[in-house]
């Protein structure tokens, strides 16, 4: 039996049509012909059963059959804001790692002690495309560009926020423990630093601005490897049973 093959197509109930970059692999690469069957995700949530009625060069036109049951395996919101590491592939890796996990928002950081400043989200959204596909799932993690420290934190938002660190004299909760006493609605957003940490400076502004400090267990870890455990954590105490 041929394998049914996943493409995002950003409002796929009614686009009619791949985007040109899935056309390209439809037609080219998979050889993907009039009748073939192909799943549809939107990014937003929608999955949809479709059937190709056009496909010739750039263009692969389709068919929706029906639309498919699709709930999100975790409750509330989770957002990683993350300070891109040096070597690119390895926040790159976390991303795809952590969209095949399940979360809804990766965000940059542009710290005090940030090796990196500049950074191609298109990249990223690729890789975080890929693996949504990959992982058959309809929800697209929001990949956001990077911000001044100072800037994210003071922007409003919901649920409860938290900033992890190394820094012994100032005093942190276990972020796993913490969220198995939350509310599984309640949305998450969690920063982790760069390679050096955030400065002391940078943690006491979190904390103004209501992140509470918090460890992601006894072992120093790297940075893309802290962010990918920060969003382990998280959609494990929110995952729906």
């Amino acid at each position: 039996m041929k394998e049914v093959r996943y493409f995002y197509v950003p409002n796929a109930a009614n686009a009619g049509e791949l985007p040109e970059e899935e056309a390209k692999h439809a037609v080219r690469v998979l050889r993907l012909q009039s009748g073939d069957r192909m799943i549809l995700a939107d990014g937003e949530g929608g999955l949809f059963d479709a059937e190709v009625s056009m496909a010739s060069g750039k263009h692969c036109m389709y068919n929706i059959l029906e639309q498919l049951p699709c709930e999100r395996e975790w409750n509330g919101r989770i957002t990683l804001a993350i300070a891109p590491t040096k070597m690119m592939d390895r926040i790159e890796w976390m991303a795809e790692k952590a969209t095949e996990i399940g979360f809804d928002e990766l965000d940059f950081l542009d710290c005090k002690f940030s090796e990196r400043k500049t950074l191609r989200t298109d990249r990223v959204e690729r890789i975080v495309v890929s693996a949504m596909k990959q992982s058959h799932k309809a929800h697209k993690p929001m990949v956001g560009e990077m911000d001044p420290f100072a800037d994210f934190v003071a922007r409003p938002r919901d649920g409860r926020k938290f900033i992890a660190h190394c820094y012994a004299e100032i005093e942190r909760e276990d972020l796993f423990a913490t969220l198995q006493t939350l509310n599984p609605d309640e949305p998450v957003t969690v920063l982790v630093g760069p390679e050096g940490d955030f400065s002391m400076d940078e943690v006491r502004l979190a904390m103004t601005h209501g992140y509470e400090p918090i460890s992601l267990g006894k072992s120093r870890l790297r940075t893309e490897t802290a962010g990918l455990s920060a969003v382990m954590m998280a959609n494990l105490t929110k995952r729906k049973l």
